[in-house]
């Protein structure tokens, strides 16, 4: 379990053998059925996460009782509420699964005492953090620039595993679109294929 954990890591930075036991022993799996949540809005998030196994959602609800996803989280993926684990402010953010998973966290302190130890975890989460920041940017541009149509074309050409595993209505609400809309899309995008 902690085999993609540790190989996520060192294609960012180089691991020793003694480094990885302490990684190894500074995650904790959390096991999780499918709907259960790892983190509900006005918790405190006090772990970094990284997803072992099956497929999260990080989403918020609206005034009107929407569900907005921002990110979905697949085995190999970090999820996180970062702005609460940051700031330590409570979540704003739901973190569910949408399938039985594993995640392995660790706890902040834990993964302070971790940056003391292991030098390059410090530099494998600035990394990590940057590549999210322009990740994030990068989805915000696009979601005022493009139309539905390029973002869902351009949703697959990078998802294509996790589209299989991901209900098409939660595709629609990561896409910013109605599911009806996004049938649509899918059936567009199926003829000028075949």
């Amino acid at each position: 379990m902690h085999t993609t954990l540790i190989h996520n890591i060192e294609e960012i930075v180089p691991l020793k053998e003694e480094e990885i036991l302490l990684i190894n022993d500074a995650f904790k799996p959390i096991h999780l059925k499918k709907k259960q949540f790892l983190l509900q809005k006005g918790q405190s998030s006090h772990h970094m996460r990284f997803v072992a196994e099956g497929c999260l959602k990080l989403y918020r609800i609206d005034d009107t009782g929407k569900e907005h996803i921002l990110q979905f989280g697949i085995k190999g993926w970090w999820v996180n509420d970062l702005y609460a684990f940051l700031t330590q402010k409570p979540a704003t953010f739901f973190i569910q699964a949408i399938t039985d998973c594993t995640v392995l966290q660790v706890h902040r302190d834990q993964l302070n005492k971790l940056y003391d130890r292991i030098h390059m975890m410090d530099r494998f989460f600035r990394i990590k953090t940057q590549n999210g920041y322009v990740a994030l940017q990068e989805r915000t541009i696009n979601s005022m620039s493009q139309t539905a149509d390029e973002r869902y074309i351009d949703f697959i050409s990078r998802y294509r595993d996790m589209e299989q595993q991901i209900p098409q209505y939660m595709i629609a609400s990561f896409l910013g679109i109605t599911p009806e809309h996004l049938s649509a899309l899918r059936k567009n995008f199926t003829k000028r294929l075949s």
